[in-house]
């Protein structure tokens, strides 16, 4: 069985005796190595003070040439990171499922079980996939939230092949922040083509934000996006993503009272559509409608209640409370290929046991609520196209039986609407464990040659100016937060650049004592925008940092100028090549 060492380096950055397996380090941080005798959750399980929170806050996964194994979940009480070291070509490290004993799989990576603890996860290849090759299906998920107030981060890293979610969060009050990370090959291989989600409120409770930028999502059965807004999402924002071959719905988040959804590629989502059997009530929580890409519905009195408490006597609290949600969809582009389209269409021309409603981009009760002005003036809708991106050929082959794309998107189909749906699985390229070498995933990603689309126009046409979808595939992605405090900021604070002056790249950090919508753009000393790293975006109450690029500039002096609630922070920074 593949195992970890773990090493901890002194402050003096002396190892102590070969004979020890673990040693202090500074700066609260474990430096883990892949193969010995210990799993990855063992390890961090173990390292716990007397108190039992975690004795080191951060553990630095280093090793890219095997994969970490876990044998059981880790449940974390107090804030923890496990951050990835990038290998050659970006390789994050890899973290896979040990087999048992009794032959059986450990179903999921990490748990955070106390209220209003942070957990950050960087750099990372998580796979449902064991070392034989096997899943637990049909309950293998990821990371699971159990608690309230929790905050998780996901930086930078891959899911695959979790037949069940990839992030669950049970808790009231949650927040989830979900960058750069791509969902991929995420089907159930139990017969249940309704599940294989990136993102699911499973608990029914309240939610405070669900952020996702710069994300992939691609064949992956059902929901890039489920807080289930049975119960208020205070915060939802969904910008400059990608959704590509999906079976099931992208979102299921009716009830949102301040959203952004914008700068967003969907391709062939919903692409499996709804049988008639279904339809009206299939995802539907308060009123029928045939589904679509973009899905809103009235809120119910208790969430008028929540969001708008001054009007919660008010007997007309719910229409009050209508005309202050505020959703935005803007600039996202869409496209079903046209084979899909005609298959689907000879299906429904044929007699089948059901046939299929394709679904479309926005529905009539949805769009009803955009063209309302009056009830519901918060609403704006603009720019959306239905567009072919251009991917590589490689993309619409998801649709074919080849041994690297399982079955394919279109047997499958059939499998699931004539209900003889088993152990089927669709896919691109799924990874296939070798045992008894040092499998590790294939690296760069398969897909990310054909993903780069081509369309010229959608590489300019998102409200920042930047390509449609996410950025990743085009390298020029903006890092999400990189590090967080539990501490709220006392001021409105603007950092200086570090390093500065720079080449070409560096980092600016501000402090936010107040949650609020923020504006962080650069300009050159000719005060001509060169670039927006945020555009009037809601942020909670926090530092942040992020990473700026400038490789495509000149030598010169630059201004980087930060604003939230009326007030405006300014500073220089110099770029030297």
């Amino acid at each position: 069985m593949k195992a970890i060492m773990a090493t901890l380096f002194l402050v003096s950055m002396i190892l102590l005796s070969g004979l020890s397996s673990v040693s202090y380090a500074q700066n609260d941080t474990l430096v883990v190595y892949a193969n010995s005798d210990k799993t990855l959750d063992q390890i961090i399980s173990a390292d716990v003070s007397t108190g039992g929170a975690q004795a080191h806050k951060v553990y630095k996964l280093v090793s890219t040439d095997t994969t970490y194994l876990f044998a059981a979940a880790i449940t974390a009480t107090s804030n923890i990171s496990i951050v990835g070291k990038l290998g050659l070509n970006g390789r994050p490290a890899t973290i896979q499922p040990d087999v048992l004993p009794d032959a059986s799989v450990p179903g999921t990576f990490l748990i955070l079980n106390k209220n209003g603890i942070k957990a950050l996860l960087k750099n990372l290849y998580i796979t449902g996939q064991s070392i034989a090759g096997s899943v637990n299906s049909p309950n293998a998920i990821g990371i699971i939230v159990k608690s309230d107030s929790c905050r998780l981060e996901v930086d930078n890293c891959v899911f695959e092949q979790w037949d069940q979610y990839a992030l669950n969060y049970q808790g009231n009050m949650d927040k989830l922040f979900v960058y750069n990370t791509k969902f991929r090959n995420m089907v159930n291989s139990a017969g249940q083509w309704y599940v294989g989600e990136a993102v699911r409120n499973s608990g029914g409770n309240a939610t405070d934000s669900l952020v996702m930028r710069n994300n992939t999502f691609f064949c992956v059965n059902a929901y890039a996006a489920a807080p289930v807004t049975g119960k208020i999402l205070k915060y939802f924002e969904f910008i400059h993503n990608d959704v590509v071959w999906m079976f099931k719905n992208p979102f299921f988040a009716f009830n949102v009272t301040n959203a952004k959804i914008n700068d967003n590629l969907f391709y062939a989502a919903w692409a499996g559509g709804i049988s008639k059997t279904e339809y009206p009530w299939w995802d539907q929580l308060r009123s029928p409608e045939k589904g679509s890409l973009i899905d809103f519905d009235t809120l119910n009195v208790a969430i008028a209640k929540i969001f708008d408490p001054q009007d919660s006597t008010n007997a007309n609290v719910r229409m009050l409370a209508e005309a202050k949600r505020t959703v935005e969809v803007k600039n996202n582009t869409y496209f079903w290929p046209q084979r899909v389209i005609d298959y689907i269409k000879a299906w429904n021309d044929t007699a089948h046991v059901d046939s299929v409603i394709t679904a479309t981009w926005m529905n009539q009760r949805t769009t009803n609520m955009f063209a309302d002005s009056t009830t519901w003036p918060g609403f704006v809708e603009a720019n959306n196209q239905n567009v072919d991106p251009g991917f590589g050929p490689s993309i619409d082959s998801v649709m074919d039986n080849k041994p690297e794309f399982g079955v394919g998107f279109l047997e499958y189909f059939k499998a699931v609407r004539t209900a003889k749906i088993s152990t089927e699985v669709w896919g691109y390229h799924l990874q296939h464990v070798m045992q008894g070498v040092n499998w590790i995933p294939q690296w760069p990603l398969p897909e990310a040659k054909d993903l780069k689309y081509t369309n010229a126009t959608l590489l300019t046409a998102s409200t920042d100016g930047k390509p449609i979808g996410d950025l990743n595939w085009f390298n020029m992605a903006i890092s999400g937060v990189k590090n967080y405090s539990s501490v709220v900021p006392k001021h409105f604070t603007l950092y200086e650049a570090y390093p500065n002056p720079f080449n070409p790249s560096t980092n600016i950090k501000f402090d936010l004592p107040q949650s609020g919508n923020v504006t962080l753009k650069i300009y050159d000393i000719q005060g001509r925008l060169v670039t927006t790293i945020l555009n009037n975006e809601f942020k909670i109450s926090g530092t942040y940092e992020y990473k700026v690029d400038l490789n495509r500039m000149a030598s010169g002096i630059y201004l980087y100028t930060l604003q939230q609630n009326g007030q405006m922070l300014t500073k220089k920074m110099a770029l030297l090549k």
